[in-house]
């Protein structure tokens, strides 16, 4: 079955609004104003393969469907819960890259001790500039960790004492 022909967003009165025939597609900046999200932020999204805009107007603007929306309120969440900022997750994504070209080009020669030193040296650089993104997110995390251990204690230790017997002048008192 033919997919029906996509319009404009002026074509339809509201964020969100669809017909039968149709699915809704949104603008750039109707996108950007319902989900938090900048322009740029969304282009960054696609540049990076996140996110691939439903379709295009004839003068190239970009349109995104009900489930594009979904798809950038995860990424949002995801960034808040892992806590990651878009300048870490570029920072990973591009030091991955450096390591997947390095996986993807043929080694030196084991008799090139330089050339394989130099490319040992840049999975070693690729490496620790992700170790310098992810350490920080794990002191962090420790750090809540032992806090909630914590609170964990406390609250057991609380009903431990609930189920200890009471003293017989306090209850004469209730």
């Amino acid at each position: 079955m033919a997919r029906p022909a996509r319009r404009s967003l002026s074509a339809y009165h509201d964020f969100g609004t669809t017909t039968p025939d149709t699915e809704a597609r949104y603008q750039i900046g109707e996108v950007a104003d319902q989900t938090g999200v900048t322009q740029r932020t969304l282009r960054f999204y696609e540049e990076k393969g996140l996110l691939t805009p439903a379709d295009r107007m004839d003068g190239g603007f970009r349109l995104y469907s009900d489930e594009d929306v979904v798809r950038i309120r995860l990424i949002k969440q995801l960034q808040g819960l892992l806590g990651f900022s878009l300048a870490e997750i570029k920072e990973m994504v591009e030091t991955e890259a450096v390591r997947a070209h390095l996986r993807a080009t043929p080694k030196p020669s084991p008799d090139d001790r330089a050339a394989l030193r130099a490319r040992g040296e840049q999975a070693l650089s690729a490496l620790r500039r992700q170790l310098d993104v992810v350490e920080p997110k794990l002191e962090q995390l420790k750090q809540l960790r032992t806090e909630l251990r914590e609170r964990i204690a406390t609250i057991e230790q609380r009903i431990i004492d609930l189920d200890a017997p009471v003293a017989v002048g306090a209850e004469s008192r209730s």
